[in-house]
């Protein structure tokens, strides 16, 4: 399995990266074509998130704008601001009124813990990390490693983490996923890498997307049954130190079956993908990784 989450027509992926001078961190924006539908699955212990309840199947918007990963636990959250304004800038958003610029992006977002990482504590993402982040995304190859908001990522407390991708098909749509690895667990099976070292907070995060045509319920299912993938790659995983969160986007280009029974089974096969790229994207990101400073890259075979 390879591919990234841009093999999903019309996802765009940008990182704004810092690191020397005591920093290591960063944002990764994820912007979505307009219709997309969103999801997600909040299951860490730790999780440091904002605008998260708008994707309540149960609630007014069903769609959403992009989604932001972030470094610097709940002062990153600030990065959303600045996604915000680049999209409300471009008329993207929920309608408000009958005016230009009369809309408010939905930009849900979540943070991994990286704070001091770099040596200085207070050297964390900001606003206008964020719009350049969203300024830089593009539908071309997404970078992967010590980029973005994986920056100051670790796994295990002491190896270098970082942000992995993956896709493949369930029938005819594609699934991919984007994932931020900053666990408090390692690889599973990694039993020669010796214990882990958690830290306050750690974090693993997840943007799912897919082509499917899938309503808000569907979208959210979809990212419940993603975190299988991270049970698969991590051991262990939904700690009280982690914030591990999955975001599901569905762009809505190809539908399925209008039969339920045709169509149960279908969400069945594309959710069960979706765990499997999300185990790829994960264990991608601490293959990519490299070491900086005083954190070695994990010994994988």
């Amino acid at each position: 399995m390879s591919g990234q989450l841009t093999d999903v027509a019309g996802l765009q992926v940008g990182h704004l990266t810092r690191r020397g001078d005591g920093w290591l961190t960063g944002v990764t924006v994820v912007l979505t074509p307009p219709g997309t539908v969103g999801g997600v699955d909040v299951r860490g212990g730790g999780p440091g998130t904002h605008e998260t309840d708008a994707l309540d199947p149960r609630t007014l918007v069903p769609t959403v704008d992009a989604v932001v990963l972030t470094g610097g636990s709940a002062y990153g959250l600030v990065t959303a601001h600045g996604v915000q304004r680049f999209l409300a800038e471009r008329g993207r958003g929920f309608a408000v009124g009958d005016g230009p610029g009369e809309v408010v992006p939905i930009v849900p977002a979540a943070a991994v813990f990286d704070l001091g990482r770099g040596g200085v504590f207070a050297h964390h993402p900001t606003e206008a990390m964020g719009y350049a982040a969203a300024a830089a995304a593009t539908g071309g190859d997404v970078a992967r490693g010590v980029v973005g908001a994986g920056t100051g990522a670790l796994v295990g407390g002491r190896f270098k983490g970082g942000v992995g991708t993956a896709s493949a098909r369930a029938g005819g749509c594609v699934v991919a996923a984007l994932a931020v690895v900053n666990a408090v667990g390692l690889p599973v099976g990694a039993v020669a890498a010796g214990p882990v070292v958690p830290g306050p907070l750690n974090t693993t995060l997840v943007v799912v997307g897919t082509d499917a045509a899938l309503d808000p319920a569907e979208t959210s299912r979809t990212a419940t049954a993603a975190h299988a993938g991270l049970a698969r790659a991590l051991d262990p995983v939904h700690t009280l130190a982690d914030g591990d969160t999955v975001f599901a986007l569905a762009t809505g280009g190809v539908a399925l079956a209008d039969d339920r029974r045709e169509r149960v089974g279908q969400l069945v096969e594309l959710q069960r993908v979706a765990a499997d790229v999300v185990r790829e994207a994960v264990l991608d990101g601490v293959a990519a990784a490299e070491d900086v400073g005083d954190w070695p890259r994990f010994p994988l075979p």
